[in-house]
């Protein structure tokens, strides 16, 4: 055990000021959240149904960036400034193409979108008020997404060189303001006119737009550290034989990401056949579990970092031999996680203003998902090692193509043709992934993603 210490210091070293930012990210959602509930369970509800699109958008940006950051975090560790360079540029053409999609559907489909969330019965929601409030917040999100798409190009491309303090830095500061603008505008506090839901639409987006300003201006000031930035915007033309390979290995990641955050749209879809009170409730557990995930998501991308490192300075065995040790530490990290949520499931629903059965839902679907935080921070290892040597059109099949292939048909034909509890169907899907645990340890166990993508690419070595 005494050998791999150093790499689980490596890993905590990178991941810890992820976790940072994205916590604090999360906890201002949650806050957000907590806040918006207390106009109401229709406010709540559409405040939620919109962050379930935009959290689509979201995993498509961070698929889009993924493939070249693969090949960004190989550069690195072969000391190559100029393919890191190319991964940068490229980084731009992609979300230029997904800002651009998002933002055409999300104003030319929004009724439908949301529409497709409030097929439920409810005695005690309003649906139309739901579909209203919720075309409020995405309407001003939107003005918000082109600031999360630099920051996100900026803020992976720093972490590729192992540097995640600037990134989280900017989150703190995004998260104070973001704070401090909810409740003024939330409820019109400090003479603010009371704004409700677009005042935390507002809030949100100018917070993204300070954390986009400090990443931005952080990394250009620093430009003798970080050379890849030096002259980076002299041109955006980036090689077709270094761009073609990046793209082949990363479609298969941006679709995942896409599918896979699809996938999970259409499952909460499914859930509210149930009724609006059932996507109440996710949206409850939702908010507190998304707040500790980050500490294995924040795991998995430093496994990712750290494996993709030691890949392309050709060291296999050790590669392996790390990744396995970084699984079962994320594993084990994720259990303490599932014993902390457990133990505030019956109080956290309680800050809600809302029904009594929508907090029974909210506690119990935390109980469940918490139940399975060990498997999804295994899981997320996992994913990362087989994606860190290039393998994208793996991973494709093991996350989305599966999501959509068994967990999306069981929850429509459970959710619309039994009478089995919602609860009981969530936690059967939670355990379906047990799967994707068995055939991914056996995938890396025999080695087939272990792969240098730059071995033959030198470039300039700096």
């Amino acid at each position: 055990m005494k050998r791999h210490n150093p790499i689980f210091r490596q890993a905590l070293l990178l991941a810890v000021p992820m976790m940072v930012q994205n916590g604090i990210t999360n906890m201002v959602s949650l806050v957000d959240n907590v806040m918006v509930g207390g106009l109401g369970t229709e406010a709540m509800t559409g405040v939620s149904i919109a962050g379930q699109l935009i959290f689509v958008f979201n995993l498509a940006i961070f698929g889009g960036i993924s493939g070249p950051g693969i090949y960004g975090a190989q550069y690195y560790g072969q000391k190559n400034i100029e393919g890191f360079q190319h991964t940068f540029r490229i980084k731009h053409w992609i979300c230029l193409l997904c800002l651009i999609g998002g933002l055409a559907a999300f104003l030319l489909a929004d009724d439908f979108l949301i529409g497709l969330y409030l097929h439920g019965e409810s005695a005690t929601v309003d649906r139309d008020m739901t579909l209203l409030l919720s075309k409020q917040y995405l309407h001003i999100m939107l003005i918000g997404l082109p600031f999360f798409v630099i920051s996100q190009i900026y803020a992976s491309s720093l972490r590729e060189t192992g540097h995640s303090i600037s990134p989280m830095v900017a989150g703190v500061v995004s998260v104070f303001v973001d704070v401090v603008l909810n409740y003024m505008l939330i409820y019109g506090n400090f003479g603010m006119p009371k704004l409700g839901v677009s005042g935390a639409a507002i809030a949100t987006v100018i917070s993204r737009v300070v954390e986009t300003l400090v990443v931005v201006f952080w990394a250009q000031s620093h430009k003798k550290k970080y050379s890849f930035l030096q002259k980076v915007y002299c041109t955006m033309y980036v090689p077709k034989t270094t761009a073609l390979p990046m793209i082949k290995k990363g479609m298969p990641i941006f679709f995942n990401e896409f599918l896979w955050a699809g996938g999970i749209a259409v499952l909460t879809q499914c859930y509210s056949m149930r009724g609006l009170e059932v996507v109440a409730g996710l949206n409850i557990s939702n908010a507190i579990c998304n707040l500790l995930n980050v500490v294995f998501v924040a795991l998995g991308s430093a496994v990712g970092i750290l494996i993709g490192q030691t890949l392309g300075a050709s060291a296999y065995q050790r590669a392996k031999k790390d990744a396995f040790s970084l699984m079962w530490f994320t594993g084990a990290i994720s259990l303490g996680l599932a014993v902390l949520l457990i133990a505030v499931s019956g109080v956290f629903p309680k800050f809600y203003h809302t029904t009594e059965e929508v907090r029974r839902y909210g506690q119990w679907f935390i109980i469940v998902t918490a139940s399975f935080f060990p498997v999804q921070g295994f899981l997320n290892a996992l994913y990362f090692t087989l994606r860190s040597g290039g393998k994208t059109l793996i991973t494709f099949f093991f996350d989305s193509v599966y999501t959509w292939l068994l967990p999306v048909p069981a929850a429509f034909l459970l959710c619309r043709f039994t009478a089995i509890p919602i609860l009981a169907v969530y936690a059967i899907l939670q355990a379906a992934d047990l799967i994707k645990v068995f055939v991914g340890y056996i995938l890396i166990q025999k080695g087939v993603w272990m792969s240098n993508l730059v071995e033959n690419d030198k470039g300039n070595p700096e």
